[in-house]
């Protein structure tokens, strides 16, 4: 290899690595309160490449809105962001929109006078010498907005960014004499925030300047910008119309400053879109491929606009685009440099002002969606678990997108906003990708849409399909599994397991199955199943009939509930005024001896197997002993058939935690009597519970395992029931009506099983999950130990468990305010809902949950805001109960 080129190499693999170092450090956490008034229309241009002109519509349309006559005597505002520049100050595209309107201002003059103004905020230490240094005809540099440091260095700046605050304005006097008593000045306002002085991709600037910006603090100062810029404009006394536009750097798909695609660096905000298309040769494809990545990122784009450079590009793109969104094609570009262009703006002003028009009336449009999505849901939807008539139009939640671990919804002060609220039900325990990994499903899912769509699975192997399966049984199932049975959600798969396990219990027991291949003594036997009560496995028939009475289960809402099941109380285990505490339940009380150890002053005490030889696990022993004897039908027709639960953590039953001594206890004796075991992990597999499978916490395993909700990273509906090879042997056989009859249209559908694969991957990939110890293979604690010991101490709170992504917390409370039914909670989480919090309570337990790859700085910035409002809701509630009495 030569010199030079082993040279670059070196440099680029340094390069590659301290991108991707920055990269992973800083783009793991996006701010999670943006917000921005849906006041004013707010549109982000732009491009399937660079140099296509930008920056040339941006003018135009400012031009457009300017002279629109909609409200003649309303103040116009017109604002042009620049987030990332490069090339700065000689490129500056603020600066060229800022001059272009004010020459064509001069050229036409507007019967108002017009406020016009440039200014730049930070930029790195070349960019900001070039400015001081050389200035800019017509501006000012205040020096004192750089600060001592570059004083004391005299004059040279260490690499970082400055805050430069550099301002120009000028105001254009309108040509009505009367124009002063008439009219209110208008405004066009530009604004560059980060300038870099060479003109390449922003990545390269930064890493070449030394002035590198994190994602979050693009995001921030943008979302600080929309804020005094259109806040300020909605609450001033006279009326006004305002039209902002903020330009990215290059084409779609360009770096922004840390190396992140522009697409996903703006995606929180998921502002409509306008692309600049290109007319050049090869546009087209160049325009389609720019247009569909705006698309997989689930921007809406509203119109398509380009120069025409005489190739009739626009004869495929409108028929590619029809009924998508309009196209507008604009005059041909001088190709005289020295052109001032105000005679191509003259010739353009009927394309940009119909531009001006969509984007002003699909803004409308979209209000006006949003408004009336409430009344809508109430009239048509029936919402599950749900009592309609507690749920007036103002308490639905109008949910515009989703980033990551956040909604966008509508909320309404004293007007609308776009704000971001976190999802603390990680969508009913379904969600855990965040920003990078929801881009990377959508890509993938739209690969194996285009590819497979939908093909039937018996007999037949795909990819996603074989791939998933040979994952799951290298993980999940692990040590004990060799099948897997494809479903189509959690409660299903438990259907599915109950079969798989009747049979392999009367597959074991020889005498049984005699009795059934004779015909109808077989039909006198029942198959029961053993379950803990608090346990929920579905709602489906034979799932509900495998768990305890409750609230589930009632005969408003299942007739036909017999309880087929024998359901035992197991001892629970909560943080309880910062200790650990088990709980027993009552029929073990009397049994105890004293010796039994119930407080433990860490929660990884508790999973210790040395607890196997503790006096508690010989109480657990006698106990299930005792039950399963007691169990035994005296005509010798009624026998367990499975054993079902949910390993450690019982989530609808009130996220309870359950001693995982009792439960692996639980298992053992089962497995003794040859009656075969079932763990439901729907809720708690894929690192739910801080690993990738809660059967490891148990130190056991199951005959049949149920997975669904992460497994695919919530963005479809799949399950997954996996199986030993014992409980797979039993249904092998000569004839058909031996087999597992069962199974669905959409089973092993290649959509889920692409995005199952992706999101298993990504959850046990440290490079990808930063939660992830190499070492041990487990999550790193992401709640705050002694903020969650804090919250355990309130008067207020009964008990919480912290365990993985779940925080649950119960409130204290008795009667009609404790259990599913109570509405106790929903002051408070009215609160924590404004403190962007989304949260759905279970009664008076309420939860936070987020993803395996949320970060521990998101989870303790979350726990703080409902440590606080806990505290003042237990402030309030004593007040009331102070008043009442």
């Amino acid at each position: 290899m030569p010199p030079t080129t082993a040279f670059f190499s070196a440099s680029l693999c340094r390069r590659v690595f301290k991108q991707s170092h920055f990269l992973r450090h800083h783009r793991r956490r996006l701010h999670s309160e943006i917000e921005y008034p849906l006041t004013h229309p707010i549109y982000t241009i732009w491009a399937s490449n660079t140099s296509l002109g930008k920056t040339l519509v941006s003018a135009g349309l400012s031009m457009a809105f300017l002279s629109s006559s909609s409200a003649p005597f309303a103040k116009k505002k017109f604002v042009y962001l620049k987030p990332v520049q490069t090339g700065f100050p000689d490129d500056s595209d603020s600066r060229f929109v800022y001059r272009k309107f004010s020459e064509f201002f001069v050229y036409k003059p507007l019967p108002f006078s017009v406020f016009a103004s440039n200014c730049v905020s930070r930029a790195s230490v070349p960019a900001a010498s070039a400015v001081l240094g050389n200035g800019v005809a017509g501006g000012s540099v205040r020096n004192e907005d750089f600060g001592a440091e570059f004083v004391k260095n005299g004059g040279n700046f260490s690499g970082r960014l400055e805050s430069v605050h550099w301002y120009e304005e000028r105001k254009l006097q309108g040509s009505d004499s009367n124009e002063a008593e008439l009219f209110p000045v208008s405004e066009v306002v530009c604004k560059t925030m980060y300038g870099w002085k060479e003109a390449v991709s922003p990545h390269l600037a930064a890493e070449r300047e030394e002035a590198m910006v994190k994602d979050s603090e693009v995001l921030d100062t943008l979302n600080r910008c929309l804020r005094n810029i259109l806040v300020g404009a909605s609450c001033g006394t006279e009326e006004s119309e305002v039209m902002c536009v903020i330009e990215t750097a290059g084409g779609v798909a360009s770096p922004g400053p840390s190396g992140s695609l522009q697409c996903d660096l703006y995606r929180p905000f998921r502002l409509p879109a306008i692309l600049v298309g290109d007319g050049r040769l090869g546009g087209i494809s160049g325009t389609i491929s720019a247009y569909e990545s705006l698309k997989l990122r689930g921007y809406d784009v509203t119109a398509v606009i380009f120069e025409d450079h005489g190739l009739m590009n626009e004869v495929p793109l409108l028929s590619y685009f029809q009924n998508r969104v309009p196209v507008l094609v604009l005059p041909s570009i001088p190709k005289d440099i020295s052109d001032d262009l105000i005679s191509w703006f003259e010739k353009s002003q009927m394309v940009f002002t119909s531009l001006k028009e969509i984007m002003l009336s699909a803004f409308q449009e979209r209000i006006q969606r949003l408004h009336d999505m409430p009344k809508k849901a109430c009239d048509v939807f029936w919402w599950p678990f749900t009592q309609h008539k507690l749920v007036p139009e103002e308490k639905v939640t109008v949910i515009d997108s989703r980033c990551g671990e956040n909604f966008a919804v509508l909320k309404f002060q004293s007007f609308d906003w776009i704000s971001q609220q976190f999802d603390a039900c990680a969508s009913w325990w379904t969600q855990g990708p965040d920003a990078n990994l929801q881009i990377e499903l959508a890509r993938d899912m739209g690969y194996t849409a285009a590819r497979y769509g939908h093909v039937m699975f018996p007999e037949n192997v795909y990819e996603p399909a074989l791939e998933l399966a040979e994952l799951l049984l290298e993980g999940v199932g692990k040590g004990w599994a060799s099948r897997v049975y494809f479903s189509d959600n959690g409660s299903t798969a438990v259907e599915i397991a109950l079969k798989m396990a009747f049979r392999k219990f009367l597959s074991d027991n020889k005498v049984l199955l005699q009795l059934l291949n004779d015909g109808e003594n077989g039909r006198c036997m029942d198959l029961k199943v053993l379950a803990l009560r608090g346990s929920y496995h579905g709602d489906t028939l034979g799932a509900m009939e495998a768990q305890a009475p409750s609230p589930y289960t009632g005969f408003l809402q299942q007739p036909w509930y017999r309880g087929r099941g024998l359901f035992l109380d197991p001892p629970t285990v909560a943080m309880c005024d910062g200790l650990w505490e088990v709980s027993l339940p009552e029929e073990m009380q009397p049994k105890k001896s004293g010796n039994e150890c119930l407080s433990f002053g860490s929660r990884d005490e508790i999973f210790k197997k040395s607890r196997d030889d503790s006096g508690l696990a010989s109480l657990y022993t006698s106990i299930i002993l005792q039950e399963l004897q007691l169990i035994s039908d005296s005509n010798g027709l009624s026998h367990i058939g499975a054993l079902i639960l949910e390993p450690v953590v019982q989530g609808a039953g009130g996220m309870q935690m359950i001693d995982p001594l009792y439960q692996r206890i639980l298992v053992r004796e089962c497995k003794s009597q040859k009656i075969p075991v079932i763990f439901d992990e729907v809720f708690t597999g894929f690192w739910r519970l801080g690993r990738e499978s809660a059967a490891e916490m148990l130190y056991c395993q199951p005959d049949i395992a149920c997975f669904a909700k992460l497994m695919t990273g919530g963005i479809v509906p799949l399950a997954a029931t996996l199986a030993s090879h014992a409980v797979f042997e039993a249904f092998t056989g000569d004839s058909k009506l031996k087999a597992l009859l069962h199974g669905h249209s959409y089973t092993a559908h290649a959509m889920g099983c692409t995005a199952a694969v992706k999101s298993v991957k990504w959850f046990k990939d440290y490079r990808t999950n930063m939660n992830l110890t190499p070492e041990s293979r487990l999550l790193q604690e992401l709640w705050d130990t002694e903020l969650v010991l804090q919250i355990s101490l309130l008067p207020a709170v009964n008990r919480v468990v912290s365990l993985g992504t779940l925080c649950a917390i119960e409130l204290r409370a008795e009667g009609c305010n404790a259990g599913y039914a109570s509405t106790y909670a929903s002051s408070l989480l009215k609160k924590l809902h404004g403190d962007g919090i989304y949260m759905r309570p279970l009664g008076n337990v309420i939860y936070l949950m987020c993803g395996p790859c949320t970060s521990p700085d998101v989870c303790r910035h979350l726990l703080e805001k409902v440590y606080s409002r806990i505290r003042e809701f237990a402030q309030q509630k004593d007040k009331s109960t102070i008043s009442t009495s």
